[in-house]
């Protein structure tokens, strides 16, 4: 792959199966337990057995190696294992790097996972608490001095930039707010089933730091998600529609940095994403008007607008209207801020769903669906097809 010309991986491999724990504040297992119960889910959800399974893709933040998660779950000799950097940015990369082993005939069945007691264990919302000395610990050392200790810190820079530059109030960022908790509504295996919100709920919470408020942040959860990737060939054997992988992405941008990319020349956009929506839009030859569902990542109400404007569903500045208007569907399984924060994960999952026809918010003929990773960090990217889209 090269962010200069497309490449030869789309419709090679397909996701099959999808699997998950349920999403609590308060798991009471280890995240080695929860990794195992959602890759047995995926696979038997696939149809396929854990002695089918030749490779495994996670997160570098991951507690559970790849080794361990194999023994635990009855999985045999590996051919492939691989890791993936970058926090939530890393979700949609690791299914391009299974379907990478898939296509290249390095294994046959992988499965991508990711498992963590985020609320009850380590709360990534609390920022920085310690860190061993890094090239990465040097950079935050800029910017902590001066108060910004926090991921909502961090990202608060940039809206506020946002909204100056485009002339708008935090209530731009209410729409994701409400779209999201409205879905999740209506999603039982949603924290927030059953509690949607409205603008002027988003408006009463209180700030955490301007100008985020409550609402605007992504909720802290436990759980697990596992993702089984092989070839399109066998998928078609297997008991589901398979999710055809029809382009994936990486992408950093110049001047990358995680989270405080403050010296670029504009704070209003997402250079990474840029890299990843133009990769994704080169190699499948589609527009964003092809895009039937958007699953976008959504750590903070802010980046959710960027995003849309870094693919080109409307034009900067524009992206609150764009979801005010419902314009595409978005985030219809509640998203991190309202079904769970399992670092994208889960997101990938519910474009299964919507592949496949299943969603409890179902958009009628959907055959192409948009997956985004984390942003402010270098992150990935993933469209999926039905078969033959």
């Amino acid at each position: 792959m090269s962010v200069r010309r497309a490449d030869s991986l789309g419709g090679r491999a397909a996701i099959v199966g999808i699997g998950a724990t349920e999403f609590s504040k308060d798991s009471g297992r280890s995240e080695l337990k929860l990794a195992v119960e959602a890759v047995r889910a995926a696979l038997a959800d696939a149809g396929l057995a854990p002695a089918d399974v030749d490779g495994l893709v996670t997160f570098t933040m991951d507690t559970s190696p790849e080794i361990t998660v194999a023994q635990a779950a009855g999985i045999g000799e590996l051919s492939f294992f691989s890791r993936i950097h970058y926090g939530g940015g890393a979700a949609c990369a690791t299914v391009q790097q299974a379907a990478l082993a898939v296509a290249s005939r390095v294994a046959d069945v992988v499965v991508c996972y990711r498992a963590f007691n985020e609320r009850s264990g380590r709360r990534f919302g609390s920022g920085v608490q310690h860190r061993e000395p890094t090239a990465e610990g040097t950079a935050l050392g800029w910017n902590l001095p001066f108060g910004l200790l926090t991921p909502a810190s961090w990202v608060a820079m940039a809206a506020q930039r946002y909204l100056h530059t485009y002339n708008l109030t935090p209530e731009a960022f209410g729409h994701v707010a409400v779209t999201d908790r409205r879905h999740a509504a209506r999603n039982p295996a949603a924290y927030f089933y059953e509690k949607p919100i409205t603008l002027a709920d988003h408006a009463a919470s209180r700030w955490i730091v301007e100008p985020l408020r409550l609402l605007d942040c992504c909720q802290e959860t436990d759980g697990g998600q596992a993702i089984v990737v092989t070839s399109v060939e066998r998928a078609r054997a297997l008991p589901r529609p398979p999710a055809v992988i029809t382009a994936a992405a990486q992408g950093a941008g110049r001047a990358q940095e995680q989270m405080t990319s403050f010296y670029r020349d504009g704070l209003t956009g997402l250079p990474e994403m840029d890299v990843v929506a133009r990769q994704l839009w080169r190699t499948s030859g589609l527009a964003p008007t092809d895009i039937d569902v958007g699953i976008l990542y959504d750590h903070f109400t802010p980046f959710v607008l960027m995003q849309l404007e870094e693919f080109g569903f409307c034009r900067p500045g524009e992206a609150a209207d764009f979801v005010a208007d419902d314009a595409l569907p978005l985030n219809t399984h509640g998203g991190q801020l309202g079904e769970a924060y399992l670092h994208g994960m889960n997101g990938i999952a519910e474009a299964v769903r919507q592949i496949r026809g299943t969603s409890v918010n179902q958009i009628p003929g959907a055959a192409r669906t948009l997956v985004t990773a984390g942003t402010g960090v270098p992150t990935s990217g993933l469209i999926l097809g039905t078969d033959g889209a």
